[in-house]
């Protein structure tokens, strides 16, 4: 019987030890995702944040003008009557001041310039005191998106709402590569079709089973958009967003407690994709970000 009782107390001590390990470990992922939580709301409310995105204007071919007086095509909030106008021809937007007058575009005061295509990572941006705008597409269609520091989404803001930090939906993900990179059409928001590149799909168990969902390849990184059995009662209908690390040696870690709300969430100026079929999981994903309501109910 002695050697059983020897055996049985090693077992235990053993076992206190792992425990003991996986304490400090559970406290710092814990702490890990408050910060990057925290940070989250701080990039979401910065001045070139999601909440101040505030117009998105869809183009016609040729001249479209823009300013603050109602007969413009584009009316803003602010800025002068007639600020310039936007061409747009065979997929090229430019802009050109009013004559005799210039525009400030990233700095620098100019007559006009090429808003889109643009080269390098330098988006062209118009200044408009409180206001910038920019080009951006959807799908096959051009726009103007507009920021406004001073956007009553953004100042009315009530904060994020989350579950709780749960261990059990950090979990183990297999990278498992599609013999070649494809590009997947995902429809977005608003019903527009664009393109995303996948290299492969991440394997994972959450809610005792195994699901597997589509990765799309971002800058060296997985992104996932994902939806699942709380979709539109306690988290955002359409759907959510997720990083992981790229996979080491065939494995990365998917944790749901970073899954955050798209753009579109928090306002209509937006153009959030939609999951495809393999990432609607049919199971209650009970951690990241909640729905967001602005009424704070």
């Amino acid at each position: 019987m002695q050697p059983m009782t020897t055996w049985r107390r090693l077992s235990l001590g053993a076992l206190l030890a792992v425990v003991a390990a996986a304490a400090p470990q559970a406290q710092d992922h814990m702490t890990e995702t408050e910060a990057w939580r925290a940070d989250r709301e701080a990039r979401l409310t910065a001045d070139d944040g999601w909440l101040t995105v505030a117009g998105l204007f869809f183009l016609t071919e040729g001249d479209n003008t823009f300013g603050s007086s109602p007969l413009n095509d584009i009316v803003l909030r602010a800025g002068p009557q007639s600020a310039g106008v936007f061409t747009l021809r065979r997929g090229e937007i430019t802009v050109r001041a009013p004559a005799g007058e210039t525009l400030t575009i990233d700095g620098r005061e100019t007559e006009g310039a090429r808003l889109w295509p643009y080269e390098g990572g330098s988006r062209p941006t118009i200044a408009l005191g409180p206001l910038s705008l920019f080009a951006h597409y959807s799908g096959d269609r051009l726009a103007i998106r507009m920021r406004d520091r001073d956007s009553a989404i953004r100042r009315d803001f009530t904060g994020l709402r989350w579950f709780p930090v749960a261990e059990a939906f950090r979990v183990r993900g297999r990278f498992i590569p599609h013999p070649e990179p494809r590009t997947v059409e995902l429809p977005n928001i608003l019903g527009d079709v664009e393109a995303f590149r996948t290299s492969g799909s991440v394997a994972f168990t959450a809610g005792g089973a195994e699901h597997r969902m589509t990765a799309f390849d971002a800058g060296g990184r997985l992104w996932f958009i994902f939806r699942d059995l709380t979709s539109g009662s306690e988290t955002y209908p359409a759907a959510r967003f997720l990083y992981a690390d790229a996979p080491e040696d065939g494995w990365t870690t998917v944790d749901f407690n970073r899954a955050y709300n798209p753009p579109c969430a928090f306002n209509p100026y937006t153009t959030c994709p939609l999951p495809p079929l393999e990432n609607r999981l049919p199971v209650r994903i009970e951690a990241g970000e909640m729905d967001y309501h602005a009424t704070g109910e």
